[in-house]
């Protein structure tokens, strides 16, 4: 059954979308209106997420940031499905960078780059990075479970030029590009829900106790890698803004947790503004501080840090 539906999902897909992006997004309003009033996709998990994130705001406001997360959410996913057929001439022109130079500065320093970012804007486009600069681009992902969505998923970031490594072995990829003399961007999603056995640091993040990953920064320190946010603010329908924002260009000379402090700060900065662009349909905050600690104390595990 499951292969039935990705077959026919797929083949629609294949068909619809060679049409051009603002004529899809007539399909992306369609599709807006089944998620959020018919089928009403996640939205008890929308909305507790805003209300604990923004205890400032009244029901109304918080509704309408709720449809507007389902508009761009249902844009998004158009924008993406729509790499199967957008050439490279397009995506030049529907993604700008505010301030290349950093990253043309740091290439010319023969310095990798460990780039941090969130679930955020347009992430699935970062694929154009490999268009505008001779770095060798590695996006690190958790494999999906249907095995076929996993493959068109890999196809659709492979598509300009980015290598994609699955995050088992992600480190030892690293290795082995900086030992090979490649100078890499590693694309980290920084906002993923860690695995309990792999909480490291708690911090408050939108307004909540927060396990936080760290391995960006480990990683960094690891390999002498500048740790860069890569902040995809969005312009308008199809079209986005890159700006890199400088996170440790020395992660040896940082204190421990640092790095990870820093970046989660400059996501929930980013998140305040404009919190429509961000993936609340997340279960982000699945693990509780307490019931975390009575487990590790069982457990005997130790080093934890809680910064809250």
């Amino acid at each position: 059954m499951a292969a039935v539906f990705y077959h026919i999902f797929y083949g629609i897909t294949w068909v619809i979308t060679w049409l051009p992006l603002p004529v899809l997004f007539a399909f992306s309003g369609l599709l807006y209106g089944v998620m959020y009033y018919l089928a009403g996709y996640r939205k008890k998990i929308v909305m507790t997420n805003l209300q604990r994130s923004f205890p400032e705001k009244g029901r109304a406001e918080l509704r309408s940031i709720a449809r507007r997360f389902y508009r761009h959410f249902c844009d998004q996913f158009v924008e993406t499905m729509y790499l199967l057929h957008m050439g490279e001439g397009e995506m030049r022109k529907r993604i700008r960078f505010k301030n290349p130079e950093l990253i043309d500065g740091l290439y010319a320093r023969k310095q990798s780059i460990i780039a941090v970012f969130g679930h955020y804007g347009n992430w699935e486009w970062l694929g154009a990075l490999s268009l505008h600069f001779p770095y060798l681009v590695c996006a690190v992902y958790k494999p999906l479970v249907d095995k076929r969505f996993d493959r068109l998923y890999i196809r659709l970031r492979e598509k300009f030029g980015i290598k994609t490594v699955p995050m088992a072995i992600s480190l030892k990829k690293i290795l082995e590009y900086r030992d090979a003399g490649i100078l890499t961007i590693t694309l980290l999603l920084s906002d993923q829900r860690p695995i309990k056995r792999h909480i490291r640091y708690w911090t408050r993040f939108l307004n909540q106790d927060t396990p936080v990953l760290t391995g960006a920064e480990r990683i960094a320190v690891k390999t002498s890698q500048a740790v860069v946010y890569f902040h995809i603010a969005r312009i308008k329908r199809g079209y986005y803004e890159l700006e890199f924002i400088p996170v440790s260009l020395d992660p040896g000379k940082s204190s421990p947790f640092e790095i990870t402090e820093k970046f989660t700060r400059i996501l929930e900065g980013i998140i305040r503004e404009k919190p429509e662009y961000w993936l609340w349909t997340h279960r982000r905050w699945r693990h509780q501080i307490e019931k975390y600690k009575q487990w590790a104390g069982e457990k005997g595990i130790t080093g934890t840090a809680y910064n809250l």
